[in-house]
């Protein structure tokens, strides 16, 4: 199993989000980041982005299934 590879780019993320079968988001609100995982055929791509830059950026972002990662457990999000 390999590991996840992680995008500085902002760009490539969104781009490479056109392939993702589903994109995860974990807030660390304590740390003011959140963590977006972009699940693609064959690799997991990871961006950490702070958290006041996120619904910006979940709207670029060209996946249908956005999940959010809570401790209440996975819910589906939209981009608001």
């Amino acid at each position: 199993m390999e590991m996840p590879i992680e995008v500085k780019n902002k760009e490539k993320f969104i781009e490479l989000s056109t392939r993702a079968s589903e994109v995860r988001v974990v807030k660390k609100e304590k740390e003011g980041i959140a963590k977006v995982k972009l699940r693609a055929k064959r690799y997991l791509y990871t961006i950490k982005i702070p958290i006041n830059e996120l619904n910006d950026f979940l709207k670029q972002l060209k996946c249908d299934k956005i999940i959010e990662i809570t401790k209440k457990g996975p819910q589906e999000l939209t981009p608001s």
